[in-house]
C-alpha cells in the first residue's frame, strides 16, 4: 500500500493511494483511532494495515479525493528521530573531489595544490567507511512534502538538492540481527536533504559533520508517501532518478548502497532501542547532488526524484530571501 498524509480543507488527514491514483481518506472511512494520524498507523501496523486493505477492497467510491485537491504533507509528518547515512561510495568520492578541488582553487598555483593535497591522502575515503555506516542526526521538526516550496534560507545562498531513499521504522527493538531487521522496517519512502552548502562548508571546517547547513524549515523532504514493505520486496534493486526543469541530473540504483538498511539497523540498535517512526536516510546517490555535478539550484527550479515502485517526489525552490 501507499500511504500519505494530506491537507484537505484545512484538516489533516491520512490517506491510502488508490488502484487508479486517487486517494482514500482514511479518517472520514473509518472512525478507528489507529487511523488518525501516520505514526497511530505505523505503531498499530498489525491491526492497522489489514483495516486498510479491506477499506480499499470495499471502497464504492466513497471518501475519495484527487491529488489535485489536497496538500501532501511528509507522509510522517514529525518523525519520531532521522538519521541519515552515507551509504554511496560513488557520492562520497566526488564529494571529496570537489571538495579538495574547491581548497585548492583558492591557492596561488591551483593545480600544484590539487595534486599536493591528492598525494597527500587527506581527501580519500578512509578505510573504515567500508566497515561501518556512518550517519548525523537531523532535525525532525523541518520536514515537508511532495509539491510544497522548499524556503530559502536566509543564511545561504548556495542550495543544494540530495536524491535519498529512506526506510521508516515499525517496530521497537534493539541489539537487532540483520537478518531480523527487515521485519522492523514498516515502509519506504524518497527523501530529498536539502542543505546550504556554503553554510555547510563553515560547519564542516570544525569536523563534527552538518549542522547548520542542513538546519532550516522544510528542509527535510520526504514522500509523495510511504510504500509498505511488502510492496517493495527487493528494496536493492531500484533505479533512482533526479530532474531539474524536466533534464535529468543523475541516475542510480539503491543497490549501490556500501552498508544496506539491514546492516544500518544492527548497528545502530546496539545497546539503542529503535521506535516505529525513526526514519533511516540511505544517503546520497552517485551524482545526486549538485556538490558533485556543480549544478546548484535556484529560485524557481522544479526539483524531482523518481525512485522505481515508490514515484515522484517533486518540488520548487522558493526566493531568495
Amino acid at each position: 500500500m501507499k500511504l500519505a498524509t494530506i491537507e484537505h480543507e484545512g484538516r489533516i488527514r491520512t490517506a491510502v493511494v488508490t488502484a487508479d491514483g486517487l486517494l482514500l481518506d482514511l479518517t472520514a472511512a473509518d472512525a478507528a483511532p489507529f487511523l488518525t494520524s501516520m505514526q497511530s498507523i505505523i505503531e498499530a501496523e498489525e491491526r492497522s494495515l489489514p483495516v486498510i486493505a479491506d477499506l480499499l477492497a470495499r471502497n464504492r467510491g466513497d471518501h475519495l479525493l484527487s491529488p489535485d485537491v489536497v496538500r501532501f504533507l511528509a507522509p510522517l509528518p514529525v518523525p519520531n528521530s532521522i538519521r541519515d547515512f552515507a551509504n554511496f561510495e560513488l557520492h562520497c568520492l566526488q564529494a571529496l573531489e570537489t571538495s579538495m578541488r574547491m581548497r585548492a582553487a583558492a591557492q596561488p598555483d591551483p593545480e600544484a595544490a590539487y595534486q599536493s593535497y591528492k598525494a597527500s591522502g587527506a581527501y580519500a575515503l578512509p578505510a573504515i567507511w567500508y566497515e561501518r555506516p556512518f550517519y548525523f542526526k537531523g532535525n525532525r521538526m523541518t520536514c515537508s512534502g511532495h509539491g510544497g516550496t522548499i524556503q530559502w534560507p536566509r543564511f545561504g545562498r548556495t542550495l543544494d538538492y540530495e536524491v535519498e531513499f529512506a526506510a521508516i521504522i515499525g517496530r521497537k527493538g534493539v541489539d537487532i540481527p540483520a537478518d531480523r531487521a527487515p521485519d522492523h522496517v514498516f515502509g519506504y519512502t524518497i527523501y530529498n536533504d536539502f542543505s546550504a552548502r556554503d553554510e555547510q562548508v563553515r560547519d564542516q571546517q570544525f569536523r563534527m559533520g552538518p549542522a547548520k547547513g542542513k538546519d532550516f524549515d522544510t528542509g527535510n523532504v520526504m514522500g509523495p508517501w510511504i510504500v509498505t514493505r511488502d510492496e517493495l520486496p527487493d528494496p536493492y534493486g531500484l533505479t533512482m532518478r533526479c530532474r531539474i526543469n524536466g533534464q535529468t541530473q543523475g541516475v542510480g540504483l539503491s543497490g549501490d548502497m556500501q552498508h544496506r538498511f539491514e546492516a544500518c539497523i544492527a548497528f545502530i540498535s546496539r545497546d539503542e532501542t529503535l521506535y516505529p517512526g525513526d526514519v533511516l536516510g540511505s544517503g546520497t546517490m552517485g551524482n545526486g547532488c549538485g556538490f558533485e555535478t556543480g549544478r546548484y539550484l535556484e529560485p524557481g527550479d522544479v526539483v524531482e526524484i523518481e525512485i522505481d515502485g515508490i514515484g515522484t517526489l517533486r518540488n520548487v525552490i522558493g526566493e531568495r530571501r
